[in-house]
Order: structure tokens, then C-alpha cells, then sequence
């Protein structure tokens, strides 16, 4: 029994006019390279002729019931039998004729190859304005300015990896996410990427693409697997500021565009900084918890983690009420001076409160923190 090298996984879903092009552009490829390739077309619902075009083309079919572009991915991923796996669309948008040149990179010793629709040539009407000049540059963007690298085509749908590496990255989504969650894995766990210039075709069938939706998918998981982003700026930034601004409004007057203010901006920096407070807590709390499950390793989080510890956090988050209680008690007795007459201790008041509430934000927080700690 001759022993399959390459395994060409193809999600399909009503693509009966091009999957038998796909299947068998996939075999001319390896055919002529001289490896042995197995085409598996994932079969996700189709109620047309797409599973026996396959079929008749060659291909293995396996069929997913759970519907999904991740779904189907990984089910054909799980079930093929070569070491090297290659996947793309069944639409014949992308050219399988190139698929060899992506499976002799992964045998220089790369783990993951990439296709690049935007440092190759983008054929007219296979690309909408939109998705060529916003979309695709904004969501690559994004992925590179959270996590690094130089990936300039994110969601390109033709790749190339090792079954090696797919073990290691641990994927789980079930959408179209799951082209973002292939690379954030990628380059969290330090497996090496390469990039191949493409060219992309116009596709014959309909589109499966929801644009507003998918795009979310996509932003919705960066954000989730990016917590500095997500959490740590944002409460930075907003306890900081509303920080500045309380304090100033303790030992004087703050000016807006020339113009004193009130009191009523006092309310609000006390509370966008007990707001602030939080949002950093949870940032590193998903920071922890990221850790704990060998999704990342930072340096950083790692100081945090030792440096950090539950008696240490009380001990701060303590101080931090003995404050708030010191001050209210200090009003306390300033009222009780004017024999419990007129009271301007208000911006004081508001401080020690939340203070106090900061301090029980820690305490709580800090036994989370360490019970994300815990391995099971």
C-alpha cells in the first residue's frame, strides 16, 4: 500500500460547477511532483451534485454535519492521512496547480505557508473593492498590530502546513474565524511561516461570504485572544486620565477649554476610574488565564505572576481600604469640629469611596488571580 505524503483537504458546499476542476488540479500538481496525494473534499450540507462530481474526480469525501468553514476544515484536517496538509477553497478561486511549490517550502523546514492574494496578482472581478482596499488590508492590519509578524494575507484561503504543527496549534472555531485562529496559533506557539506570492481567480458559484458578519467573526476573535488590546490599553488609558483628573480636583481646580470645572466632573473621573481599575484587573486576569492554558508565554505576565502573589494582592488591595477609611473617618471628624454643621468634604468624600471600592476590586480580583493558576 503506497503511503500518502500529501493530503489536499477541500470544504465544499454546493460548488458543482468547479469542485471537479479543484480535485483534479490538486492531483495533476502532486502527480507531476511525484509525491503521493489524496484530494478529501469535506462534504458541510450540499444539496447539489457536488458530492458525486467529487467522487467521480477521484476525491475521498467525508462529510460534516456541524456547519461551518472551521467545522469542515477540521474535520477533513483530523481524517486525512498525509503529514502535509494542504487546504483551499472549492470555488477554484485559487490555482491548485501551485499547491507543490507550498508543500516544498513545508520541506525546507517551515511549518506554515501562507498564500498571498496581495503580493501576487488579483485577476478582475474575483475581489470586491471593499475586500481588496478595506477589508482584508484593515483585518491583516489588525492581526499584525496585535500580534506581530508579517503576514500580509491573512485570509487567504490557500495554506499549506505539517500535521505536526496543526497538532500543535490546538485549533477550535467553527467559523471563518478559524483562517485568523490558524495563524494567531501559529505565531504564538513559534512555528516558522513562510509566505508564497498567488494569483486569485474569479469564482463561478456563489458566494458563502457574509461580509459584515464574517468580519466581525474575525475582529471579535483578535480581540479575544489579545487582551492587551482588548483590556490592558483601554484601562490604562482610562484610569490614568480619570486618575490625573480627580487628583487634580483634590488639591485644586480643574480647567477644561479655559473654564473651571464643577463637581460634577469630579463624579465622573471617580468613576471611570473605579471603572478603569476593573477593566485593567480583568485584562490581567485574561492574561493569566491565557497562560495557564499554554496559549502564550509573556514575559511580562510571567513577572506579574511570580511578583503577584494572593497575600501580597490583599495585603494592597487592604491598604487601599484602610485609606478610603482613614480619609471618611477624617471627614468624620472635621463635621464632628462644626458640631455636625456645614460639610465641604465632598471631593474627599468621593476619593475615599473609591478608594475602598478599588481595594475590594483588588481583594476579590486577586483570588480569581490565583485560582486561574490552578492546572488540572
Amino acid at each position: 500500500m503506497e503511503v500518502i505524503e500529501v493530503s489536499v483537504v477541500i470544504p465544499c458546499l454546493n460548488e458543482e460547477k468547479t469542485i471537479s476542476n479543484c480535485v483534479k488540479k490538486a492531483q495533476e500538481s502532486f502527480r507531476s511532483s511525484g509525491m503521493n496525494c489524496e484530494v478529501v473534499v469535506v462534504d458541510n450540507g450540499s444539496t447539489d451534485r457536488s458530492v458525486q462530481i467529487a467522487e467521480g474526480a477521484g476525491a475521498r469525501i467525508v462529510r460534516e454535519e456541524q456547519k461551518g468553514y472551521g467545522s469542515a476544515l477540521r474535520r477533513g484536517i483530523n481524517e486525512s492521512l498525509g503529514e502535509f496538509i494542504v487546504m483551499a477553497d472549492g470555488d477554484d478561486t485559487y490555482d491548485f496547480m501551485q499547491a507543490g511549490s507550498f508543500v516544498e517550502r513545508l520541506k525546507e523546514g517551515y511549518d506554515l505557508v501562507m498564500g498571498s492574494r496581495f503580493k501576487g496578482k488579483i485577476l478582475p472581478g474575483a475581489m470586491t473593492w471593499s475586500h481588496r482596499y478595506i477589508g482584508n488590508p484593515i483585518l491583516s492590519g489588525m492581526l499584525r498590530l496585535f500580534f506581530g509578524g508579517f503576514v500580509s494575507d491573512a485570509h487567504c484561503g490557500l495554506r499549506a502546513f505539517t500535521k505536526t504543527a496543526y497538532h500543535k496549534m490546538g485549533l477550535h472555531t467553527t467559523g471563518m474565524e478559524f483562517a485568523s485562529e490558524m495563524v494567531i496559533h501559529a505565531m504564538k506557539k513559534h512555528l516558522k511561516i513562510s509566505e508564497i506570492p498567488i494569483t486569485y481567480f474569479p469564482r463561478l458559484g456563489e458566494s458563502k461570504l457574509d461580509s459584515f458578519k464574517d468580519a466581525w467573526r474575525h475582529i471579535r476573535f483578535m480581540l479575544l485572544y489579545s487582551p492587551d488590546y482588548l483590556f490592558l490599553v483601554p484601562g490604562l488609558t482610562i484610569f490614568g486620565i480619570s486618575l490625573a483628573v480627580t487628583l487634580k480636583m483634590l488639591v485644586g481646580t480643574f480647567y477644561f477649554m479655559g473654564r473651571p470645572s464643577g463637581m460634577h466632573v469630579l463624579i465622573f473621573s471617580s468613576l471611570f476610574m473605579i471603572l478603569g481599575w476593573e477593566i485593567i484587573n480583568i485584562g490581567l486576569l485574561a492574561k493569566v488565564f491565557a497562560r495557564t492554558i499554554e496559549l502564550e508565554e509573556d514575559k511580562f505576565i510571567e513577572i506579574v505572576v511570580r511578583l503577584v502573589t494572593l497575600e501580597r494582592a490583599i495585603v494592597f488591595g487592604g491598604v487601599m481600604m484602610i485609606v478610603g477609611i482613614f480619609l471618611i473617618t477624617y471627614i468624620f471628624y472635621i463635621w464632628y469640629l462644626n458640631n455636625f454643621g456645614f460639610l465641604d468634604q465632598l471631593k474627599v468624600g468621593l476619593f475615599a469611596l473609591s478608594l475602598i471600592v478599588m481595594g475590594i476590586q483588588t481583594i476579590f480580583n486577586a483570588f480569581l488571580f490565583s485560582l486561574l493558576q490552578i492546572k488540572h
